[in-house]
Formats: structure tokens, sequence, C-alpha cells
């Protein structure tokens, strides 16, 4: 067995790990991040990092990886494309959730606080469990669906006046910062399906090609699924791609009302 050993510039305390910077450094700037370790048996705790920024990336998952290489190889996190892309990066970072890859250190102020997304199961240190997140998002069945058969040698063609009404939708990455930031998700995720998946489940609605409309909205048509959403536009705040998930959530309301009517 290999033995563990912390850099020689870290610090053990009760409340947490204490990592230096190393001596000499310039510009300076402390991270407090969110540590635990469901197989160790011991609560959660925050370690506080000290990042050199003369010697580092511009972003936040820059000092993470710093972190990592040269702190603590112990410090776990998901990341992937480093370009806003991909989504595995999400986090909340100083109360606000967002990508830790698009998110300037300059931007955030004072101490910088790093925890995972809110309201989620944690798997290990920033690593939330999104095995509900994406059987919610199954459910949906996010495919197009059709009746008629496929054109024979060609695909199904769409205006660009069609193709323009999927603009604001298929850009969602999954990253679940605005599912994390709504209290409604919060206290009723087990029935509510959350800002992201009904932006999902809106994409295909508006899809002029998919052919099972009223079939996906009489899965949705439910008091928590889709109703728990009181528009109070932290999903749209907190979106990294600029999204409007509740202007989504809008539209399928309208839509049903148009049906029932």
């Amino acid at each position: 067995m290999v033995e563990f050993r912390l850099p020689r510039n870290s610090v053990v305390s009760k409340k947490g790990r204490a990592h230096r910077a190393p001596e000499g450094a310039g510009s300076v700037r402390t991270f407090r991040v969110y540590r635990y370790d469901p197989d160790s048996g011991q609560n959660p705790r925050y370690d506080s990092f000290e990042i050199d920024l003369d010697d580092c990336g511009p972003m936040v998952l820059d000092a993470l990886i710093k972190m990592k290489s040269e702190q603590d190889a112990s410090l776990t996190f998901r990341r992937s494309c480093r370009e806003g892309i991909c989504g595995s990066c999400s986090m909340n970072m100083n109360g606000r959730n967002g990508l830790a890859c698009t998110t300037a250190i300059e931007d955030l102020k004072g101490e910088i606080r790093i925890t995972p997304l809110p309201h989620m199961d944690v798997i290990k240190d920033l690593v939330p469990d999104f095995t509900h997140f994406y059987a919610q998002y199954a459910s949906i069945e996010p495919w197009l669906k059709t009746k008629t058969p496929d054109p024979a040698g060609k695909e199904r063609l769409q205006s660009p006046e069609d193709r323009a009404k999927l603009d604001g939708l298929y850009e969602c990455i999954l990253c679940a910062c605005c599912s994390a930031g709504c209290p409604s998700y919060w206290w009723n995720s087990d029935k509510f399906l959350g800002p992201a998946i009904l932006l999902q489940a809106y994409r295909w609605l508006a899809d002029s090609r998919d052919e099972m409309t009223g079939e996906r909205l009489d899965e949705l048509e439910d008091p928590f699924r889709l109703y728990r959403c009181h528009t109070i536009m932290n999903c749209a705040n907190v979106c990294p791609k600029g999204l409007n998930p509740a202007k989504a959530i809008a539209e399928t309301k309208k839509m049903l009302l148009e049906r029932a009517l």
C-alpha cells in the first residue's frame, strides 16, 4: 500500500487542512473547498488552499486542477471539456451555481468558497450524484418521436422558421445549475422535474418534426411534475449558457391551457 503524505506546506487541524502557497508567491488567493469522503466515516469539512495566481490559469477550474496536482491529490471534482460545453464542472462558487471552467477567479471577491451543487447528494467532495437527475431526463423521452414513416431516402425537413423556435432550448448542456438553484426542486425533486428537464421537454414540444405532442403534454400535466414552478427566475439567473428555463415552462403551461380550451 502506498502511503499518502501531505505536502510539506500543508497543515492539518480539526477544522480542515490548510495548504499554503509557496514562499515568495506574489499574488495569493485563498480558496475554501468543501471536502467529504463517505468512506472515511468523517463529517464534511472545508480545506483551505492558497493559490499563487501568477502561476495559475484565470479560471476556477485552473485553480482546482492546480490544487489537485500540486497540493492534495485526493481532491475530487468532475471536469472534461474546459470550454463550457460538457457541463461536467458545475458547482457552487461564492454562493452562485456555475461552471468552474467559465468562471473567472478575478470575478469572485474575497476568499473563494467552493461547494458542490446545493441540495444534491454528494458522492465525494465536489461531485454531486446525478442519478436521479438523469432518470428524470430519461423519463421525458428526449428524442424525436413520430408516427408517420420516415421519408424514403430523406431526412425529416424543417423550415428555417421552425428551426429558429429551437434556439434557446437545444443549447442546454444538462449541467443542473438551474435545477440545483430552484427552491421548488430542492423541496420536491422526487416529483417536480425541475427547470433543466422541463426546458428539455419543451425542446421536443417545440420541434415541428415531433408527432407526439399530445402524449408528451399528457405526461407533464401533473400538479408536481410541471406546476411546482413559481417563476422566481433563479434558473435563468444562474444558467451558464444564458438560457431561460422559466420561459420554456411558461410556454408548456400555455400549450396545456390552449389544448383545454
